[in-house]
């Protein structure tokens, strides 16, 4: 071996530079996965936002109709009308996990809004509506489902 070959080729990397890449490596996927929660997590806090702020739309009001008509057309007489997270409540959904008849009054947002209408306009009618969590993530109470019934009552 001649020392113009040696002059050419890459010096061999001691143990401690390869550990170094590998921890820079790993420092990279850290922050990669950081941003990506955070980002995450901005998206979220942006949604929780929008449902405690603004009030239920013109667009979620028809999807709800659509939803309906579709159950009706099913033959069908409950339909999950609205979900939203139960860390929305101000109880976290505990209320409405227990079955406590208080449970409307820990709803907020959009959500207060829908009960209050449902109050105001379809329980007149004969309609009925039940909250209950329907996912249990990591065995916690995770999203709230609103199911709208008009099924006959039985006596």
């Amino acid at each position: 071996m001649t020392s113009e070959d040696s002059a050419t080729k890459p010096a061999i990397p001691t143990a401690d530079d390869l550990r170094m890449a590998i921890l820079d490596r790993q420092m990279k996927e850290i922050d990669r996965r950081l941003k990506e929660k955070e980002a995450e997590k901005a998206r979220l806090d942006a949604i929780a936002n929008e449902f405690l702020s603004d009030h239920v739309s013109d667009r979620e009001r028809d999807m709800i109709r659509t939803i309906v008509t579709n159950t009706v057309n099913e033959g069908k007489y409950e339909a999950l009308v609205y979900t939203f997270p139960s860390s929305l409540c101000t109880d976290a959904g505990r209320a409405i996990n227990n079955l406590d008849p208080a449970w409307p009054d820990t709803l907020q947002g959009k959500a207060r809004e829908l009960y209050d209408g449902f109050k105001a306009n379809l329980q007149p009618k004969g309609y009925r509506l039940k909250a209950m969590i329907v996912d249990f993530p990591g065995g916690m109470p995770g999203n709230v489902g609103f199911l709208l019934n008009w099924e006959p009552k039985t006596f």
